[in-house]
């Protein structure tokens, strides 16, 4: 184990092997040089001898429990971090990580891992932040990191990331879903529609939907149709716990899969979000994705008084912090009437006092 020497302030320094790195020399020859990583410590006497071994020696167990070590570029990790994951994740995530990798500058992706600074790491955020929206941002941020953590668990990151941006959406009301509902009728588009409004079910559920999965007006959604690499749609199991749910529709839902057999919905997803376009466009309906349907449904539970619990458990949101940031957003056509309410009140409170 690498000793601490003492420094002329009464700190401690410990330096301990790290990798050899090949030097180019002017006449073309190549000259080795040993790399040492150095610890110090501010705490006087044995103690801070003690604890600046002990940082020296946790680093090298670290360093030897990961064979990948630090000599590995990051384009390399990155490689190595997306194949340990491409069974578990989600198609979809799989692309996204492939995609964040393909956006590395060469200058950072060609980097060894030891040699990365936090520097390094802030100015690609920075350069990220002019182009991108925050959410994508931290998405990079946070893939970039999980690399760093997995083959440097000793070495942290404190980056500074774009503030989160309250998300500007149209939440359709009654009064679009019923019109939406009248010019579907009929079409292949009506049960998504319906399953999405009032489930609410994804886009990828409801097409990977089979009869088998119904018991009366109980539907078990345990299935998710995703795109893969390849352009290929193939069936996953739901990308969370709590994806996996039983959904309980009205009758007048429930009445429009009487009598059908295998898929329920014959169409892909991306073909869903088409067609969902230009019937809204046809018939001169406000511009809102398929996907807010689920965000109608959210609102209106969460409107009528039902539990956010069962908000959560019925649209498949292992956590409420999405229902707080975005669902709850779409209430805000409700808030204005309260606020009406509340104001009224208290100016007939106002008027009366002034009357006496």
């Amino acid at each position: 184990m690498a000793t601490a020497k003492k420094l002329p302030s009464g700190s401690w320094r410990c330096q301990i092997y790290s990798h050899t790195e090949e030097i180019k020399q002017p006449d073309g020859t190549v000259k080795k040089k040993r790399i040492y990583k150095s610890f110090t410590c501010d705490v006087q006497g044995a103690k801070g001898k003690r604890l600046c071994e002990q940082m020296a020696a946790e680093w090298a167990a670290n360093k030897e429990g990961n064979s990948s070590g630090d000599a590995m570029k990051l384009s390399e990790a990155m490689d190595k971090y997306i194949s340990e994951r491409e069974s578990v994740l989600s198609p979809r995530t799989i692309i996204s990580y492939k995609q964040f990798k393909r956006d590395i500058p060469d200058n950072l992706a060609e980097k060894e891992l030891h040699s990365i600074s936090q520097s390094d790491i802030q100015n690609y955020i920075n350069s990220l932040s002019v182009k991108k929206s925050p959410k994508t941002v931290r998405n990079y941020n946070g893939f970039i990191s999980s690399v760093m953590k997995r083959f440097l668990p000793s070495v942290s990151y404190s980056i500074s990331l774009p503030k989160k941006v309250r998300p500007d959406l149209y939440v359709p009301t009654d009064k679009d879903v019923s019109r939406l509902i009248q010019a579907v009728r009929g079409t292949d588009l009506e049960l998504p529609v319906l399953l999405a409004a009032f489930g609410p079910m994804r886009r990828g559920e409801i097409c990977a939907l089979r009869a088998e999965d119904i018991s009366g007006n109980v539907v078990h959604v345990h299935r998710n149709m995703v795109i893969t690499e390849n352009k290929e749609w193939i069936e996953k199991s739901p990308k969370s716990y709590a994806g996996d749910r039983y959904i309980e529709f009205p009758d007048f839902v429930a009445a429009k899969w009487k009598g059908k057999t295998g898929q329920l919905v014959e169409i892909t997803p991306d073909v869903i979000t088409n067609r969902f376009h230009r019937v809204l466009k046809r018939n001169n309906l406000p511009e809102f994705r398929f996907h807010d349907l689920r965000h109608y449904s959210a609102s209106i539970q969460h409107s009528l008084g039902v539990p956010d619990s069962y908000i959560m458990q019925r649209g498949g949101w292992g956590n409420d912090g999405v229902l707080k940031a975005v669902y709850r957003h779409a209430m805000e056509d409700k808030a204005k009437e309260m606020s009406r309410i509340a104001n009224d009140h208290f100016a007939e409170i106002c008027n009366t006092r002034i009357a006496k």
